[in-house]
């Protein structure tokens, strides 16, 4: 006999259930018998947890009249005192002792012998077929009852695991605000420094004498309130309940913003940027460009030593989605770490990669970003070598956002 089914339960000890009580009288009244039990075995011990007509107990299983009788099935003893099996049994020889005796085995889903549901009187009884197929139905019940008390458990442990791992994210995301808002303002003085001092440059005689050096001034000061912007919008994002601000975004325009900031990384890599056709979507521009400014230097940072990259910039019309994808020719992420390196500070990069410095941030602001307007990001291998890293927005705005769309 068994096992540790029991323990698996979490029956010994504990407190008597009410449907199991229930079962047991119901037992007992089918053959109109007085004692009826529902008893489960431990390796050594038998635990009478429900019963009618009797007080719930515990004995050594080898002392149990359960112990003395192997069943597949529902057995009945119309006289105990006749049956080889029972008649030296110390509850059958006493007086007034147990006479008539049935019972059904109780089995796990996996068909391992959990315990008995067993119905006794102190007097002879005949019984029908159609009581003894009752008994072997309430037994197979009271493991349903068994095995509901179970998932209950877990479900429960489960309930309280999940309301922990949230708890640990509220956290998680608190701190993320905090450390969101320490880079921005570590981040803003630098910009305001750098712009500052462009408007100082583009006031002096040999800027405003050569146009080129007055639009390469020109172009730090944009490129700084552009960064000012962007920290701004991100923080937003990054503080819990931060939402973007929805407006028509031509993507376009922000891969050839994204690109004039770029300029000197495209020209010190050599890099070719070949940008198709992009939509007007519903978006934040900011963010967006926050967006496109972390895949597109990705691209060009991460390349493989000494093949200058090749990034393709380019839309796929999904049914109710945009996906905008950007394809490079470098090194790749390694298999298998396609989703983690969305995680906060999380760095995956194969060997041989060139221009590998970086802090994990970038691509988690992207996750970030996108969630927020209710998108997904993804990477996947690109089709010949490298990488191509996509994000998807909705074709429509939130609904809850449509005000925004005057």
């Amino acid at each position: 006999m068994p096992t540790d089914e029991a323990d698996r339960y979490g029956l010994v000890g504990a407190p008597s259930s009410d449907e199991l009580q229930s079962l047991s009288h119901l037992a007992a009244s089918i053959f109109g018998a007085p004692g009826a039990a529902v008893t489960i075995f431990t390796a050594t011990r038998e635990h009478r947890i429900a019963a009618t007509g009797t007080e719930p107990s515990v004995c050594a299983l080898g002392e149990s009249l359960c112990s003395q009788v192997e069943i597949d099935d529902a057995v009945v003893v119309p006289d105990a005192r006749r049956d080889p099996r029972l008649a030296g049994h110390p509850t059958v020889v006493a007086r007034p002792g147990i006479r008539f005796y049935a019972t059904a085995p109780m089995r796990s889903p996996d068909g391992v012998l959990v315990g008995q549901l067993c119905v006794f009187d102190h007097r002879p009884r005949r019984t029908s077929d159609a009581q003894r197929d009752a008994l072997g139905f309430l037994a197979a019940r009271a493991t349903d009852i068994l095995e509901l008390r179970l998932r209950t458990r877990q479900l429960s442990a489960s309930l309280d695991e999940l309301t922990q791992t949230r708890d640990e994210l509220a956290r998680s995301n608190v701190a993320l605000s905090h450390f969101a808002a320490q880079v921005s303002h570590d981040l803003r003085n630098p910009l305001m420094a750098v712009r500052a001092n462009a408007e100082v440059l583009a006031g002096e005689p040999a800027v405003r004498e050569d146009p080129e050096l007055a639009a390469a001034v020109e172009r730090i000061a944009d490129a700084a309130r552009g960064m000012a912007a962007m920290i701004h919008d991100v923080l937003s994002v990054a503080q819990e309940g931060g939402r973007p601000t929805w407006q028509d975004v031509d993507l376009r325009e922000v891969v050839d913003r994204v690109l004039l900031d770029l300029s000197p990384l495209v020209r010190q890599a050599d890099a070719q940027v070949v940008v198709e056709d992009l939509p007007v979507v519903r978006a934040d521009p900011a963010l967006l460009y926050s967006v496109l400014l972390n895949l597109l230097d990705n691209s060009l940072k991460f390349t493989r030593h000494g093949v200058p990259p090749q990034v393709r910039v380019h839309a796929v019309a999904r049914p109710g989605w945009w996906r905008i994808c950007v394809t490079d020719n470098g090194a790749g992420v390694p298999p298998g770490h396609e989703h983690e390196v969305f995680l906060p500070f999380v760095r995956a990069r194969g060997e041989g990669v060139a221009g590998a410095a970086g802090h994990g941030i970038g691509l988690a602001t992207v996750h970030r970003v996108v969630t927020a307007h209710g998108g997904r990001v993804g990477l996947e291998p690109a089709p010949e070598t490298g990488t191509r890293a996509w994000f998807e927005l909705p074709v429509d705005a939130p609904a809850a956002d449509r005000h925004d769309a005057t």
